[in-house]
């Protein structure tokens, strides 16, 4: 998952981040409410870790615009001020959960948990991303109306691509959701199954659209 955390203490961003990364998630962070809101409202995250007290902008206002904007994105308030009053105005501003400094890591990561989990949501038998079309029932694939022919797990493969179309996959979020494994940096397995699918996805004059994003992973990219 994606998480953005607005946070103007250094060290407590950079203990955040650290212990976020070492879940899997990619992480955003800034030290500013302005700039902290914008990222909220143009970036595609899941989860916001908002301080209270910010530069720019009070925590409570970004809340209020992030919510405004979008209301399904859980947003943890982190701060240091932990009265119940406070706690009631950030909870009726929109916030889904509250932390008060100073916290246990472990506590943090388990809310986040929590959060990032969605109610479960009948599973869609059709994926439709750009030309490509995959059937989740019969595993027919096509691209351009052509058939393609895919092995078991380049079919999970390019079925995961598909459920997070223009979104940027770490090897790390691939390996874990494709193949189950936890990241091993000594396999390049997601790199050769990604070559497989570009091979037979592409068509005369039109590659297959799984882009490389140096230094962060694939994007299946759809316009």
């Amino acid at each position: 998952m994606r998480i953005l955390v607005i946070e103007d203490e250094t060290g407590i961003a950079d203990f955040v981040e650290k212990a976020l990364r070492a879940q899997g998630h990619q992480v955003d962070a800034c030290a500013d409410g302005l700039e902290g809101e914008r990222l909220a409202l143009t970036t595609d995250v899941d989860l916001v870790i908002l301080d209270r007290m910010l530069p720019g902008r009070e925590g409570v206002e970004v809340l209020r615009g992030i919510r405004a904007a979008k209301p399904a994105l859980p947003v943890i308030m982190l701060t240091a001020r932990g009265e119940v009053g406070d706690k009631v105005a950030a909870l009726d501003a929109g916030a889904t959960d509250y932390v008060t400094k100073p916290f246990a890591v472990d506590e943090l990561l388990a809310r986040v948990r929590a959060h990032l989990r969605r109610p479960a949501q009948p599973e869609a038998t059709r994926l439709t991303a750009g030309d490509i079309d995959v059937d989740l029932l019969s595993r027919d694939v096509t691209r351009g109306g052509r058939a393609v022919r895919l092995s078991a797990k380049e079919f999970e493969l390019l079925a995961h691509l598909m459920r997070h179309p223009n979104q940027v996959l770490s090897r790390e979020q691939l390996l874990s959701g494709v193949w189950g494994y936890d990241f091993d940096p000594q396999t390049n397995v997601v790199d050769v199954y990604v070559g497989y699918l570009r091979k037979k996805l592409a068509l005369p004059g039109s590659p297959a659209p799984i882009e490389t994003i140096r230094s962060a992973g694939y994007r299946l990219t759809v316009r």
